[in-house]
């Protein structure tokens, strides 16, 4: 079994290679990932530093005075503040699709695959969370624990789980039939393990693939919280952020919401591209 699921992955592997734009979008994805990681340390400005010589102090892009995405209304440094917040939109957007899969994942393995009353209780009280507006629920959670960056992606990872936790159980409850689960029960092994060894590693090609199209959701998630002044606060930033700081400005100030909005797109695009090519790669019917 170990050695045909190897060679699945490696053929999913060789079909993602063949994929251009999911390999470009990789490619532009690593890109920007170092850049964010390499960026800030290039210029001389820190993330809250005001550079007073300016005159006004929101200045568009120039080589000279060393502010190359320009500056923001207060004169910091765009170049580092567009850098600093993609570092911070990918951590909360990857962290909080961890946890979301985590316990989507768990929760949909157990349920497929015990069945029965167990399945029933546990997907009404999935049902019960549908039912409850998301944002609202974002909303009060950020209110009443605070504004950290880790209660950001705690609170969206939390209540983003839920349509994990359906497609993972409908899957698990098409493997709870298939012969090797069978010889698993047949060899006395419990419950927990089964779900573990057998049901978790048969979903995960259905899991990665979602994964990459719940990174997106959660970035714009993240983006329109820190749009409504709830998520990232000073003095750190994100994409939303400066996309919310730079619409006020767009005016007088365009680069300030043209800069950050193109670094936005250009991650969410990617990460599209990579999921159809993920969901090609791994596309059951053509193994």
């Amino acid at each position: 079994m170990a050695e045909g699921t190897n060679s699945l992955w490696g053929a999913a592997w060789r079909r993602l290679r063949r994929n251009r734009a999911a390999v470009a979008a990789m490619g532009v994805l690593a890109g920007l990932l170092l850049a964010s990681l390499l960026g800030p340390m290039l210029s001389a400005y820190a993330l809250d530093q005001v550079d007073w010589s300016l005159s006004p102090l929101s200045s568009p892009p120039s080589f000279a005075n060393g502010h190359w995405f320009g500056t923001d209304s207060n004169g910091r440094d765009l170049f580092v503040r567009v850098w600093r917040g993609t570092q911070v939109s990918l951590l909360v957007a990857l962290l909080a699709t961890a946890v979301s899969l985590v316990i989507g994942v768990a929760w949909g393995a157990t349920a497929g695959y015990l069945g029965g009353r167990v399945d029933d209780w546990m997907m009404r009280f999935v049902d019960v969370l549908y039912a409850l507006p998301y944002m609202f629920f974002v909303i009060i959670l950020t209110v009443v624990f605070g504004r950290s960056l880790f209660l950001i992606f705690l609170a969206i990872g939390a209540v983003g789980w839920l349509t994990m936790a359906r497609i993972v159980r409908g899957q698990a409850l098409a493997l709870r039939h298939r012969a090797f689960v069978d010889a698993a029960i047949a060899l006395g092994l419990p419950s927990h393990r089964i779900i573990a060894r057998h049901i978790v590693p048969n979903v995960l090609g259905t899991v990665i693939v979602y994964a990459t199209l719940t990174v997106p959701q959660v970035i714009l998630f993240e983006s329109f919280l820190s749009f409504l002044g709830l998520g990232v606060q000073e003095p750190l930033t994100s994409l939303g952020r400066l996309v919310a700081e730079g619409a006020l400005e767009m005016e007088t100030a365009p680069w300030q919401l043209l800069v950050p909005s193109a670094v936005l797109a250009l991650i969410l695009l990617c990460l599209n591209f990579l999921g159809d090519g993920l969901r090609d790669a791994l596309d059951p019917r053509q193994h």
